[in-house]
């Protein structure tokens, strides 16, 4: 009986946390679609904010690929629509040319400082809300 009531508050647990994210994401989406953002757009320009913080430097595809939550393919494609919006500038390695350099336009850093705190914003009410 232990057993199964444990797995239950596993379950409970675990759909829990998939409802908060699944919340979470609309809400980010809503509050960044008048910028022309959906939250996993976000998410790319925030990771190569941080990790390129100087105008210039560049990213791996290979690394952001390991940061975010979607295939290869959605990947590219999203890097594709956010290059066409003049946010990012992709490029290939020259030392692998199977390699495939990104970077932030200076359009795309001000996009992402324009709309950081609305991101942070709803982090903050959502995941607040979530402990309650």
């Amino acid at each position: 009986m232990a057993a199964k009531t444990a797995g239950i508050d596993l379950e409970d647990r675990w759909r829990n946390i998939l409802s908060v994210h699944a919340r979470t994401t609309c809400e980010i989406d809503r509050a960044l679609h008048p910028h022309g953002l959906g939250a996993s757009d976000f998410e790319v320009l925030d990771i190569l904010a941080t990790e390129t913080p100087r105008p210039g430097d560049q990213c791996r595809v290979q690394n952001l690929a390991g940061r975010v939550h979607l295939s290869q393919s959605a990947l590219s494609r999203l890097i594709g629509r956010l290059e066409k919006d003049g946010l990012v500038e992709r490029s290939v390695c020259m030392e692998d040319r199977r390699g495939v350099w990104v970077a932030l336009t200076p359009k795309g850093r001000d996009l992402h400082d324009e709309v950081l705190p609305l991101q942070r914003e709803v982090l903050a009410r959502m995941l607040t809300d979530a402990r309650g």
